[in-house]
């Protein structure tokens, strides 16, 4: 199916409501672009099955392994290998776009209260 028109990240982020749930603007093939707010800490995770790419629209962003930490800031990206496990933080509020295959959902398999439902399109 194609676009109508262009997708306009502060039209999107300026519907989203409350931190660390994010939703899909987009999909291409079986990969999911979602947007998300975050601040302060979130849960040890990984993804066994898929790389998680980040990419920081607004603010700072750390994200910590167990053995070192990445610092983002705007107009920057990283990808996360399988199975490496994370941690994303932000002091201040952040707004990133996530890309991940359609189905992951982002604690990975640690759960918790921060475990959002997956496919949720805004």
């Amino acid at each position: 199916m194609a676009m109508e028109h262009p997708i306009r990240f502060t039209e999107k982020l300026a519907r989203l409501e409350g931190l660390w749930s994010p939703r899909v603007i987009a999909e291409m093939n079986d990969y999911q672009f979602k947007i998300v707010r975050i601040q302060g800490d979130f849960v040890w995770h990984d993804h066994p099955e898929t790389d998680e790419t980040f990419i920081v629209l607004k603010g700072e962003i750390r994200i910590d392994f167990r053995d070192r930490t990445v610092v983002l800031g705007e107009g920057e990206m990283y990808v996360v290998p399988k199975g490496v496990e994370h941690k994303p933080y932000a002091d201040s509020e952040a707004e990133l776009l996530l890309i991940e295959p359609k189905g992951i959902l982002n604690t990975g398999h640690a759960g918790g209260d921060r475990t959002q439902e997956n496919d949720l399109w805004i």
